[in-house]
């Protein structure tokens, strides 16, 4: 669950919104030379203080896209077939990629850890992308988690 400073925190840019919009636009079509090493800095300045294990709010509310790779993975760690993984957990949504059937992550634990850690999907491994190189392609993807991680929209309110 959110606590009060990440709730106030996803609020801010929910409140921002249509500025931060504004200002990837232009970063998007300029590339500007130092905005990867901006959110890089940034990402790492803030995952030096936050712990995911107090919120999971990408766990509770959205699905990664599960790759072949990652179902085979999965499926092998749980001991199912790969069909049988898909139609136990997985959907296909309107984009033709496999996702979560259902919010919360049912491999989330109450203790907030997940139970496949050692086997997650990709999108997991590499969430929530913003020590990724070329920031400017995946800009609109930020926008998207500022609303859903506490540290995205601080690292965003950071570089802003």
């Amino acid at each position: 669950m959110l606590n009060q400073v990440d709730n106030e925190q996803i609020e801010w840019s929910k409140h921002n919104l249509d500025a931060t919009k504004k200002t990837f636009r232009k970063w998007k079509l300029s590339k500007p030379k130092d905005l990867d090493q901006k959110f890089l800095s940034a990402h790492e300045q803030e995952f030096k203080k936050m712990d995911c294990l107090t919120c999971a709010n990408c766990c509770r509310t959205t699905s990664p896209i599960f790759r072949d790779a990652d179902i085979r993975r999965i499926a092998k760690h749980l001991r199912m077939k790969e069909a049988q993984f898909i139609s136990s957990y997985l959907k296909m949504d309107e984009e033709n990629d496999f996702v979560l059937r259902q919010s919360p992550c049912h491999f989330l634990g109450s203790d907030n850890k997940c139970t496949i850690y050692d086997v997650r999907p990709l999108a997991c491994r590499e969430y929530p992308h913003t020590d990724r190189k070329n920031m400017h392609q995946i800009l609109d993807l930020t926008i998207q988690n500022t609303l859903i991680c506490p540290a995205v929209s601080r690292i965003v309110q950071q570089i802003l």
